[in-house]
């Protein structure tokens, strides 16, 4: 696991929260950072401010909607960097990365891959359950 990964699982206490940055809870998955402002294609590094920890599911999931829906995608990492400035994981920001992956699940439920897989895995849909 890189230094930073562990450091900011320790800072925003993920363990003890049961949840990452898009409000996923781990499922025997590792944890993964990810690039927020300046990608790894771009020489982006693995900094605090550029970086949040995902799940790998989620991680593969918010790729593959910046693949799809660059303005969704940047609505999500808007979030996540939200959460960054705070220094915290914030239930306001959990809440509307949410939402914004329900019109994600909305909009490709039903759509396939040039390859004929479904866009949105079942393994997408494993995400906090909202306690409200």
């Amino acid at each position: 696991m890189k230094e930073i990964t562990r450091l900011m699982i320790n800072e925003y206490k993920i363990k003890q929260l049961g949840y990452d940055f898009m409000g996923f809870s781990p499922q025997k998955e590792l944890y993964t950072a990810h690039h927020l402002i300046i990608p790894a294609r771009a020489g982006g590094k693995l900094v605090q401010g550029n970086t949040a920890i995902l799940m790998e599911t989620p991680h593969a999931l918010l790729h593959k909607i910046e693949n799809y829906d660059f303005e969704l995608f940047s609505a999500i990492t808007g979030e996540m960097l939200d959460q960054v400035y705070k220094h915290k994981l914030d239930d306001k920001n959990i809440l509307e990365i949410y939402y914004l992956l329900d019109q994600f699940y909305k909009e490709y439920k039903d759509k396939v891959t040039k390859k004929g897989n479904p866009v949105i895995d079942k393994n997408y849909q494993k995400r906090l359950v909202l306690r409200r």
